[in-house]
């Protein structure tokens, strides 16, 4: 019992270190607050409460299905980092080029407010959720993990199954946290400094997707 205890502490322990990086939901949070900027608390938290669900649908479904997918497709790892590189890439971009919070349009409150909120909508699952929170890096890692989990022993498979659970549901909190909280962050630093970090972080998010693609190429002509 000791040994299947470990086991599952050191798995949760990998999934979690595995995830963080990918998932990075401190400097994310700095990322998806602009589109946050006209809700409400309340509105704010219930925004956030469907990217998390969201985000850990999609990373459940890659860790349950996630090797059965790539062999379904005849897709490799590496090849979802590219292409999930790619799309980071430009999310990255277009952040970067932006000038929307620099030149805003003069529109009635209410009008402006609704139009937000309705495009605000259409934005939760992509690109908030897919690639901006839970992007190919994530896909990429669960899709690894996925392998990894599948074991002929039934009990063995529930551990691994269960750990890596742990790790996902772990991570869901953490993108709440950050979500629900980054705006007193950037309301504290002031304006100035928030359009600074907003660029500083979409710049880093280019970055990090040029890193996924180009570590997929890197891959690819290794295999």
């Amino acid at each position: 019992m000791e040994s299947y205890f470990q086991t599952f502490i050191h798995l949760v322990f990998i999934g979690f270190v595995a995830l963080f990086p990918v998932v990075n939901p401190i400097g994310t949070a700095f990322i998806v607050s602009p589109y946050f900027a006209n809700l409400s608390r309340q509105e704010r938290y219930s925004v956030v409460k469907r990217i998390v669900l969201y985000a850990f649908l999609i990373c459940t479904i890659a860790l349950f299905t996630g090797h059965w997918i790539l062999e379904l497709f005849g897709l490799s790892v590496p090849i979802i980092q590219l292409a999930g590189g790619i799309m980071i890439c430009k999310i990255g971009w277009e952040f970067l080029a932006s000038d929307k919070t620099d030149t805003p349009v003069q529109t009635p409150a209410g009008t402006a407010a609704l139009n937000s909120n309705a495009d605000l909508e259409n934005k939760l699952f992509y690109p908030i959720t897919f690639p901006v929170t839970t992007g190919a890096g994530t896909l990429a890692v669960l899709f690894t993990l996925s392998t990894k989990v599948v074991v002929k022993d039934f009990s063995q498979y529930l551990l691994n199954t269960g750990a890596l659970m742990v790790s996902i549901v772990a991570m869901c909190i953490l993108i709440f946290i950050f979500y629900t909280n980054a705006n007193r962050l950037i309301n504290y630093m002031g304006s100035h400094n928030e359009k600074i970090i907003n660029r500083l972080m979409a710049f880093l998010i280019f970055c990090v997707g040029l890193q996924i693609a180009v570590d997929g190429i890197t891959q690819i002509v290794k295999g």
